[in-house]
């Protein structure tokens, strides 16, 4: 006997994308405690071990090698972090494309779609860091302050808070219904829900890109603060009290930021 809808995301939707999720932080957390941990942190992948060598023998290596191994670290810290946020968006989409046949499909480019926008924001902060690298190698000075730059990263985080742009995206983030139904017409259905997924995705970044940034100054391959982030960003965005978070974080981090001044000046 076939499942019904209700039955079926139950039983079968929300028990793959959860284990989709855990197995993102099952594999960063073995990742951090292989050889290779030190990948997952922005240094110079090109010094020494395995990624060295691909550097030297593959053409482009020096530069198609680290953007590879930064793609994979940056998907899988994605998919740990910003899943577990935007489950009720595909939670509702699942269910109102549950009798369509070809509902795996897309589910799966509404994944891509939101992945996608994820990814591109991630290229963007690859580069931007790759140049703060070049900077801090061209003044050497720069190395002995990085606690300002770490300062700085997160009293931007902690101003963005209080920005009406973090709480436009937010509101969006916030209401996935009347987002699909928005969005959503049915027709041509492959490219618009691809286009949903890149939609939902660009608000998402909109409301969390600060935060996220948060990891350039806290370590790409610390999970203890990758867990407090992902925490904070879905209680923000799913439960219903989770918007009066967002004045107190930034309180928060302001008041970082300055006690780090404080101490170093």
């Amino acid at each position: 006997m076939p499942l019904s809808a209700a039955s079926r995301h139950r039983r079968v939707f929300l028990p793959i994308l959860v284990a989709l999720i855990a197995l993102a932080w099952a594999a960063l957390w073995a990742w951090t405690r292989s050889p290779y941990g030190r990948y997952l942190e922005h240094g110079d992948w090109t010094v020494s071990g395995p990624a060295a060598f691909l550097c030297r023998v593959l053409p482009a290596g020096n530069l198609l090698v680290p953007l590879l191994l930064y793609t994979v670290a940056w998907i899988l810290m994605t998919a740990a972090m910003m899943l577990p946020t935007t489950l009720p968006l595909f939670s509702t989409f699942d269910r109102l494309t549950a009798d369509r046949p070809d509902r795996t499909r897309l589910l799966t480019l509404l994944l891509l779609g939101y992945m996608a926008v994820w990814g591109g924001f991630g290229l963007l902060a690859h580069a931007l860091h790759g140049g703060l690298l070049s900077l801090i190698a061209r003044v050497p000075s720069l190395a002995w302050h990085g606690w300002a730059i770490g300062a700085a990263i997160i009293a931007l985080a902690g101003a963005f808070q209080f920005s009406k742009l973090k709480y436009q995206c937010l509101e969006k983030c916030r209401t996935p219904l009347s987002f699909v139904m928005e969005h959503w017409r049915g027709r041509a259905q492959a490219s618009q829900a691809f286009a949903l997924g890149v939609q939902h995705g660009l608000f998402c970044v909109g409301c969390c890109w600060a935060l996220m940034l948060l990891m350039f100054a806290l370590g790409m391959g610390n999970l203890g603060w990758m867990l407090l982030l992902a925490g904070v960003m879905a209680v923000e965005k799913n439960l219903p009290w989770g918007k009066r978070l967002s004045a107190p974080l930034g309180i928060g981090l302001l008041a970082w930021s300055a006690t780090l001044v404080a101490i170093h000046v």
